[in-house]
């Protein structure tokens, strides 16, 4: 027992501390720890670290902008290579058939998305700092690709006299020369992303991502897979539409694939709900055992394989009319420059996109960089996919990112490096040299159909929204209102809306911060809200206010009147009216009714006293002959004064202003806090600031705050040091009352004072305490 006791002995020692040291502030603070000022380095000694260079400093360099040298020296042959080569087969082929797919949501021949799974990766290899994922088409920034690609060169652009074919309308389509030009679209606006986003990185701006914080994306992204889930209804139903963008476009392509849901075809329906009912259940059991499965199931190749075969079996498109693939080119084409005329068409919407989908590949390498405890570089990602980008548009492809399922895949099947990558690029190379021609009959239905089944997880994200409300209800009004904004505007508008309106929910958070009167916990150095516990207690004379945001233009008001609700009175009125008393006081002594003497302002005795007149009784200017002898007199502004004016009452004798919560001040902020110190002054409240930050102290030295009047001894460390110091100032002052305030007049004072209840910028108050000196004289 003796031994548990000696046991608890040093834990009950722990559970308190008491520390003994001087009350500091600002100023004594400064003096005797001798504050050293921080001494910006100056050009030339940057230029030097800067131009600086080594061996070392050269291999560091090489290795940030090829991070291959970093991670392939260290590469672990037996250990790695068998799972890399594994994963790299079961990704290259979910991504031929992912490439075929997405090509889809671009508007461009399928046979275009095989390049854009396969050129990417070539670049990223070398470039790229993430191991796992893996690089290619992602449904949501092919489908903001097509988006621009409709709108440019919609099918209307096209239109040929086809009177002597079989169309009975007379009007064809020239879809030879409508390809070509979407993809040139396409390819040029991948070039363009592409230029966009080794800029980016080049200018480290790297940071721009954390801008789009997680509700806004996953709500993007939710709606974006409602856009892709319409655009490939119609594939699946093989109903024709009109190309619609812009706002509301998703409404109208509903409206018109209702109105033509007669004439589906039956079976490209078959097939694609067959296809969408097959890979969702595989996918399910994948997720449900993948502890048991070694290698999930590819059931996008199963599934287009078994496809194709009956396709061409049944000889569907002859047949049923069915939609197919119908040719894929063999080979490589050779590279194209972009059409540089069409930049200004789209720099906007590529901006969008190049966010976009550095944002998606990123968001998925920070998972799996954590899971494996390394580091990816954000400003080295945005060179490598703008690389990536720029080599692949001129091969003829459409933007690169990463899916989330290809990742998944490349990982749970024991990828470890980019080496697998770069064997899936062999298998989708294999496809597009020798495969092409094999998936001609595939019905596009199905490809529709695996674009959609691999929308779930994006459709799962609804179930965000209930969880975001109970935890913070602005992100998921954010979530809420970008989901619905982009499905509304369209994706490339509604990632602005939405971005814009989660900027707008921050500066309306830092514009009306929390704020609230602390007291003192008995005992401690401890303060707390007052009105969220029961022992806090507010020190006798003195309020504490903290304001928790930075101060700055947009919200000086909300502090002023945070002020106002804490102390109970407004400073400026107070003084006002103050002098609006004396000014009456001066008039009543002149007429006789009132003496002042050093006691305090008496009426004659056996005179009736008129003192108490209205605040509205009219000004008298008249001249009245008064004695000339100077009287000192006390008024307790706390008490009844002998005229009518409301003056309200000040019941405190400090404040003391707790900035732990504020970051900066600007310009605006550091004269307005000045004139609150002023205010405060005038009627005999002193103002106090305690828990600053270091840089506000710089920040107000260079703002020319500190004067004769606004001294570094009225800031303290602590709130605690603040409070001791003002209970120390009136434990030992001179016993008078702080309210008390001496007045000398010299009643043959004639002028009358100017009195306005506005409240006055910096540079008239001093007009305004001359003038109360000269009442008071």
């Amino acid at each position: 027992m003796a031994a548990g006791e000696r046991a608890e002995e040093p834990l009950a020692e722990l559970s308190h501390y008491v520390v003994a040291r001087p009350i500091y502030s600002e100023a004594s603070f400064q003096e005797e720890n001798e504050r050293r000022p921080p001494l910006p380095p100056t050009l030339r000694e940057r230029a030097q670290v800067a131009c600086r260079c080594s061996r070392k400093r050269a291999f560091q360099v090489a290795k940030s902008f090829l991070p291959i040298l970093e991670w392939l020296p260290n590469y672990r042959v037996k250990e790695w290579l068998i799972s890399d080569i594994i994963s790299g087969i079961s990704t290259g082929l979910v991504a031929t058939l992912q490439g075929l797919a997405y090509a889809l949501l671009v508007a461009v021949p399928v046979g275009y998305g095989l390049y854009s799974a396969f050129f990417p990766i070539l670049t990223y290899f070398f470039l790229g700092t993430s191991r796992h994922i893996s690089v290619g088409p992602f449904p949501v920034v092919s489908l903001m690709v097509g988006s621009v690609v409709l709108n440019m060169a919609p099918d209307d652009n096209f239109l040929i006299d086809g009177s002597n074919g079989t169309n009975g309308t007379g009007i064809l389509i020239d879809t030879q020369s409508r390809d070509a030009q979407r993809v040139l679209i396409a390819s040029t606006l991948t070039f363009l992303v592409g230029i966009l986003q080794v800029v980016f990185g080049v200018l480290q701006i790297g940071f721009i991502v954390r801008y789009l914080a997680d509700p806004l994306v996953r709500g993007f992204t939710t709606a974006a897979a409602f856009q892709v889930l319409v655009s490939q209804l119609k594939i699946v139903l093989n109903v024709s539409t009109k190309n619609y963008n812009g706002v509301l476009s998703i409404i109208y392509t509903l409206i018109e694939i209702f109105e033509k849901i007669g004439t589906t075809n039956i079976a490209d329906l078959i097939a694609g709900l067959l296809t969408i009912f097959v890979c969702m259940v595989v996918k399910e059991i994948n997720d449900r055992f993948k502890h048991k499965i070694p290698i999930p199931i590819p059931i996008e190749v199963i599934v287009t394989i078994v496809a194709t075969g009956i396709s061409y079996a049944a000889d569907l498109e002859k047949k049923y009319n069915a939609g197919i693939v119908k040719s894929i080119p063999r080979g490589f084409l050779p590279p194209a420059p972009p059409d540089v005329s069409l930049f200004s068409q789209m720099i906007a919407a590529s901006f969008s996109i190049a966010i976009v989908a550095y944002a998606v590949a990123v968001s998925v390498g920070k998972v799996y960089a954590t899971k494996y405890d390394y580091a990816i570089d954000g400003n080295q990602e945005f060179i490598a996919f703008g690389f990536s980008n720029i080599f692949s548009g001129a091969f003829s492809c459409f933007v690169a990112t990463t899916a989330l399922s290809r990742t998944a895949v490349q990982e749970s099947t024991g990828g470890k490096t980019q080496v697998a990558g770069i064997i899936s690029a062999g298998i989708v190379l294999i496809a597009i040299v020798a495969l092409g021609k094999l998936l001609e009959p595939l019905q596009k239905s199905v490809l529709a159909a695996v674009v959609i089944a691999n929308l779930k997880g994006m459709f799962m994200q609804v179930f965000d929204v209930p969880r975001l409300w109970r935890q913070n209800k602005v992100d998921a009004m954010i979530w809420v209102f970008t989901c619905v904004a982009s499905i509304i505007l369209g994706l490339d508008l509604g990632l602005l809306a939405g971005l814009l309106f989660g900027l707008l929910t921050v500066v309306l958070r830092v514009q009306f911060p929390s704020w609230g009167g602390f007291g003192n916990i008995p005992g401690t150095d401890i303060y707390k809200k007052v009105k969220d516990y029961k022992n806090a207690i507010e020190p006798e004379g003195v309020k504490i206010l903290k304001f928790s945001s930075p101060i700055f233009y947009a919200n000086i008001d909300g502090l002023k009147n945070s002020l106002k609700s804490t102390v109970g009175f407004d400073a400026v009125k107070v003084y006002n009216k103050r002098l609006k008393a004396l000014r009456k006081i001066q008039k009543l002594i002149k007429k006789g009714k009132l003496k002042a003497t050093k006691n305090g302002i008496i009426s004659e005795p056996g005179i009736n006293n008129e003192a108490f007149e209205t605040d509205e009784e009219p000004e008298d200017n008249e001249d009245l002959q008064v004695p000339t002898k100077e009287v000192e007199i006390q008024v307790d502004w706390n008490s009844d004064l002998p005229v009518k004016v409301n003056i309200p009452k000040v019941p405190i004798h400090s404040l003391i202003l707790d900035f732990g919560a504020v970051t900066f001040l600007d310009i605006v902020a550091v004269r307005s806090i000045k004139t609150i110190i002023r205010e405060f002054e005038r009627i005999d409240v002193r103002v106090y600031f305690a828990s600053y930050q270091d840089n506000l102290i710089s920040q107000l030295e260079r703002s020319a705050f500190f004067d004769d009047i606004v001294r570094k001894d009225i800031f303290f460390l602590t709130v605690h040091d603040a409070v001791l110091y003002i209970r120390n100032q009136m434990t030992y002052s001179d016993n008078q009352d702080p309210i008390l305030e001496k007045i000398s007049l010299m009643q043959e004072s004639k002028e009358p004072i100017e009195f306005t209840e506005m409240i006055r910028p910096d540079d008239e108050l001093d007009v305004q305490e001359e003038a109360m000196r000269r009442l008071a004289s």
